[in-house]
């Protein structure tokens, strides 16, 4: 109807025009033009276009006053055109199809071929699923073709009222196969619809037809595809059984409907050919979120067909009937759980699905639900994962993640090495685990799920994000550091958890800790003569703490020399080959436990406190 009414008022200005004088106010005579009308007229390779246009009743239309592109077929393209469909000649195809076929040839505006990119635009046809305007599929990798059918061939015959494209080929009517085969990002899923056809069901037929028509197709481009095969350890789609594929393929399809992007409602469940159903999300764009619970994003709306819709999508919707039988590496199990979606996506922002989906790699992964990540942004005043810098991120994500395949029996009260690391190094951050009660990682977060299984390794769901560890970090997550903690805590000490959490670069970070464990200053007690840190007065115990850091330095076990080393509170004696510090009174304590690494310098933990 929007067509006819646009179309009404041309013709009603074209015939109001030629019902005028020929000539203006004054009796002068007006200029003979150069219409798109006339360009057809008077070149003989276009007869065949002009007498379709004046058996479709459309002269008048490109003889008017208008901007208007059109992709004119030669003389050889309509009688290959005629042929192919069974017609003998122009007289024998209906008006009203002629009519939308050479309306499909047709685009409002003037674009020359160096306006025309690689993408869609409208025609002014209209198909028999909606009264919007069809799409027209523009590749402009090689010249210019149009929906993989037809290309120009004489570019930028200028009108006065537009441009005319000569073109080698009658551009049909498109369905919704007809865009997926011209679209070189669907690729893929047209390897899919073939791969997936059988006896039963042919999808190209399917979807080139009218029976269950109009279709609404949610296509998933071709990464889109290569992240799900990546996600199940697979090379192609021949791996994917069929039966399978089916069933995914069908998830991506409502039968029976044209639903344009202005049509889909917030929150709205769609039930799928499938038979299951996915919801609509259009907070901060359409969104759809499948039986994973991750979304896929609608990246290209309404490419409107004669029996459908197309919208393209950048992740391949999962039915749960396809989640449960496939067998997904750890970030294919990330983008199938529905409380690990942020996870996910925090994957994919920073490139690291493709590291946890490599099936010939094993690892562990604590894996924070949705809720962990919602209050990890907002402890830090973030509203999205796109306010942290991807580089950040990435340490964030590693921060969580453990070489080998490591069951919840096989962890101890220790310390291991996360794939994160300390600066611009290789050496990798520590993680302390305690099993005192349940799994803890780095005293703040708790596994909440254990021992998932992953083609790859294991997963922990875990209900708190593991933040990147400062040196304060492990003090207070290691019980064996609990008077460590509780000294430099007494209220008449400097602040030094403020001090020593100090960001890596800033002086006076990073920091070499040498960390007494509890039995050290048990030791120290008996030495003293004291029963606890309270019978130590505050300078003393200032002093004393002082000796364990050297500041401005991450000294890690393997670049201890032997010779003296300043600390915060003087000079110590470093015996490298023994890993032992002599302190100025001439105590020797031994290093037992070395490069608990943090963010902000490293820790090696003694078993006796050194003396000023």
């Amino acid at each position: 109807m929007k067509k006819l009414i646009h179309l009404f008022a041309i013709l009603i200005a074209t015939f109001t025009f030629i019902g005028c004088s020929n000539d203006d106010d004054n009796g002068t005579p007006m200029p003979e033009g150069n219409t798109i009308v006339d360009i057809v007229a008077s070149n003989s390779e276009y007869s065949s276009l002009a007498a379709a246009l004046d058996a479709a009743g459309l002269t008048a239309v490109l003889a008017s006053e208008g901007n208007f592109t059109v992709f004119a077929p030669n003389n050889t393209a309509f009688s290959t055109f005629l042929s192919a469909n069974g017609f003998a000649s122009l007289d024998e195809v209906p008006v009203e199809v002629l009519r939308e076929i050479l309306l499909n040839h047709v685009v409002e505006g003037v674009n020359t071929s160096g306006d025309l990119t690689t993408g869609y635009i409208t025609s002014l046809a209209t198909g028999s699923s909606s009264t919007e305007n069809l799409s027209l599929f523009i590749n402009t990798t090689s010249g210019v073709e149009i929906n993989g059918v037809s290309e120009v061939t004489q570019a930028d015959i200028n009108a006065d009222n537009g441009v005319v494209h000569q073109v080698d080929a009658v551009i049909g009517i498109p369905n919704i196969t007809t865009q997926a085969l011209a679209n070189p990002e669907f690729s893929i899923l047209v390897e899919a619809l073939v791969a997936a056809s059988d006896s039963n069901i042919n999808y190209v037929d399917l979807l080139s037809g009218t029976s269950a028509a109009p279709f609404t197709v949610f296509a998933p481009t071709n990464d889109s595809f290569v992240a799900l095969l990546n996600a199940l350890g697979l090379t192609s789609l021949e791996d994917i059984p069929q039966d399978l594929l089916q069933t995914i393929l069908n998830y991506h399809v409502i039968a029976g409907a044209n639903v344009r992007v202005e049509d889909l409602v917030n929150g709205q469940s769609v039930t799928t050919f499938q038979g299951e159903s996915f919801t609509i999300d259009l907070d901060g764009g359409a969104k759809i979120i499948d039986a994973t619970g991750n979304p896929s994003n609608i990246v290209v709306t309404n490419v409107q067909t004669d029996n459908g819709v197309v919208h393209a999508i950048d992740k391949v919707l999962l039915p749960q009937a396809a989640i449960d039988i496939v067998d997904p590496t750890i970030a294919g199990l990330a983008m199938m759980t529905p409380d690990l979606s942020t996870l996910a996506e925090a994957l994919q922002i920073t490139g690291l699905d493709d590291v946890l989906d490599d099936r010939n790699s094993e690892y562990t992964v604590f894996a924070p639900t949705n809720a962990s990540f919602d209050a990890f942004l907002t402890a830090n005043g973030l509203s999205s994962l796109n306010d942290i810098p991807v580089e950040a991120l990435t340490q964030v994500l590693l921060n969580h993640v453990l070489s080998g395949s490591i069951l919840s029996v096989e962890l101890t009260n220790s310390y291991t090495n996360s794939l994160a690391t300390y600066a611009n190094t290789d050496n990798n951050l520590s993680m302390y685990i305690n099993i005192d009660n349940g799994v803890t990682i780095n005293g703040v977060s708790d596994v909440a799920l254990a021992d998932v299984q992953a083609a790859n390794g294991i997963v922990h769901v875990v209900d708190a994000v593991i933040d990147l560890p400062t040196v304060v970090t492990f003090a207070v997550a290691d019980p064996n550091f609990s008077s460590l903690v509780a000294a430099l805590t007494r209220p008449d000490q400097p602040d030094f958890a403020t001090i020593l959490s100090t960001e890596n670069g800033t002086s006076p970070a990073p920091f070499t800790v040498f960390a007494p464990d509890n039995v050290a200053f048990n030791d120290l007690f008996v030495e003293l003569g004291v029963n606890s840190l309270d019978d130590i007065d505050g300078a003393t115990l200032t002093a004393v703490l002082n000796m364990h850091v050297i500041a401005e330095a991450n000294v890690r076990a393997e670049d201890l020399e032997s010779g003296p080393v300043t600390t915060l509170g003087g000079d110590i004696i470093i015996d490298a080959p023994n890993t032992t510090i002599t302190d100025p009174n001439g105590r020797v304590s031994n290093i037992v436990l070395v490069n608990i690494q943090a963010t902000n310098g490293v820790v090696h933990a003694i078993d006796k406190v050194i003396l000023p």
